[in-house]
């Protein structure tokens, strides 16, 4: 079984990642100073002798192996996707290289090689993503063999538990087989994506005499919570793992928050990273900054565009359309008019669909480019809006969606955008609301500096010419 090996695999993860260190530290040492490669050279009595650069070794591998640990990258990775566990390595490294640094500041050596620093930053990373890359296809080749899985029964039959169903048979590489459900009010053979009731919830202490599992899952309807607290004396009375998913997930956030409250645990039903000082703080600075290089690199686009829609016909360069911003306040929206020119009331019926009439030759370029969003760096600058969040809504829409679609107004707890998650990820225009609020939900409830960056490169690679833009 996995609980019996795991030990011995991470104690072997440890010491494979402190020989990587050390094997990219004095590669990098061979290529500052030895390699035909070598392009900066030394000023002759200044350089340190191959031992002394060495002796560094005793700190720098216990030091990098802490900042792994601290980054996460020793927590079971089968449900992790690779690139959070590249972030981890790539924060980790820049730490190091920081207090690198730091440490020659303090103990004042200027004549320690920067260069080779830097090589071993890069090759360092290079190392541990391609080995942990490695590890990865070495640990799925084994789960399609049967090895290495982990095997898991659940006790409940409920929402939480189809859910959990649908996303290990949906993920085969994780390793996970679920050999069966507990449950009292389910018919015996009941299946679910081939899993199914293989006994009552009375039958849990023959089953883990019986069964050596790696992991119990409770996975209890609402309405039997009152036996949960047995079911966990059980579990942890037998010694085997045991997790719990609550039946109430679509109120839980996905990275709860919990709060101690003199020992009482208390959970956020939606935690908002953005309501923290620091972050807002962050996000508005690089709203600033941001708006004010695009306004200056996206000038020649954007004077193109007012002559094209003055030349296009009758009506303002400048649309502006009221929209629902942070906490439901209403703020006026600045777009270059792709349009004829419409009545009020005609122009809040509906938003723009494929082969809308309305739209002019001109708009449907400016549309599909997104040109026609640049006027909106301005309310950026203003405040009104940010680089990244949900899109904001007409008012009449804000009114409808919100009674139709569960949680909708949870896009206002943050300043919408002018790009976002859902539109990277290509609901934008006439797609799915209920899709969009997911997306952007996730982007609200999971927000983190590097999560902007993300989207923001996403918009620039391939977010702003959009087939759902029209």
């Amino acid at each position: 079984m996995i609980r019996d090996n795991q030990r011995y695999l991470n104690i072997l993860h440890i010491v494979l990642d402190g020989v990587l260190v050390a094997a990219a530290y004095m590669l990098a040492w061979w290529i500052r100073f030895e390699s035909v490669f070598t392009v900066w050279r030394p000023v002759i009595g200044t350089a340190f002798p191959m031992w002394y650069y060495f002796s560094a070794l005793y700190y720098l591998v216990p030091s990098y192996l802490a900042l792994y640990f601290f980054n996460a990258l020793y927590t079971p990775r089968r449900v992790t996707r690779f690139r959070h566990e590249f972030f981890g390595v790539f924060k980790a490294n820049v730490a190091g290289l920081i207090g690198f640094f730091v440490v020659l500041y303090v103990i004042k050596q200027p004549d320690f090689s920067r260069a080779m620093i830097f090589i071993f930053f890069v090759l360092n990373i290079l190392f541990s993503v391609i080995f942990r890359w490695l590890v990865r296809k070495v640990l799925r080749a084994m789960r399609k063999r049967d090895r290495n899985l982990k095997h898991v029964l659940l006790i409940g039959y409920s929402r939480s538990a189809e859910n959990y169903i649908a996303r290990v048979h949906d993920n085969p590489e994780w390793g996970y087989v679920i050999n069966g459900v507990l449950d009292d009010y389910v018919p015996l053979g009941t299946k679910y994506r081939g899993i199914q009731v293989v006994g009552r919830l009375e039958e849990l202490e023959q089953q883990l005499e019986d069964n050596r599992y790696d992991e119990i899952i409770i996975t209890l309807s609402l309405d039997h919570y009152d036996r949960l607290e047995e079911f966990v004396a059980i579990c942890e009375k037998s010694g085997v793992h045991t997790k719990f998913i609550p039946d109430y997930t679509s109120l839980i956030p996905s990275n709860p928050y919990t709060e101690d409250v003199q020992g009482l645990p208390v959970i956020s039903i939606r935690y908002v990273p953005l309501t923290g000082f620091f972050n807002r703080l962050v996000k508005r600075l690089t709203d600033i900054i941001g708006a004010i290089l695009a306004i200056i690199l996206f000038s020649p686009a954007m004077l193109f565009a007012v002559i094209a829609v003055r030349l296009s016909g009758k009506g303002p360069v400048i649309f502006k359309q009221e929209r629902v911003g942070l906490h439901g306040k209403p703020f006026m929206m600045y777009k270059f008019r792709t349009m004829q020119v419409q009545e009020e009331g005609e122009e809040k019926k509906a938003w723009t669909t494929r082969n809308d009439p309305r739209v002019t030759g001109i708009g449907r370029f400016l549309r599909a480019t997104s040109i026609d969003e640049m006027p909106q760096f301005f309310n950026v600058l203003a405040g009104k809006m940010s680089l990244v969040g949900p899109r904001p809504e007409r008012p009449q829409f804000v009114e409808k969606f919100k009674e139709q679609i569960p949680r909708y107004m949870i896009k206002h707890q943050v300043r919408p955008g002018i790009t976002g998650w859902a539109q990277v990820n290509g609901y934008r225009g006439d797609t799915s609301i209920r899709k969009r609020i997911e997306y952007d939900i996730y982007y609200i409830e999971n927000w983190t500096y590097g999560f902007d960056l993300r989207i923001l490169f996403s918009t620039i690679f391939h977010g702003f010419i959009s087939k759902n833009a029209y």
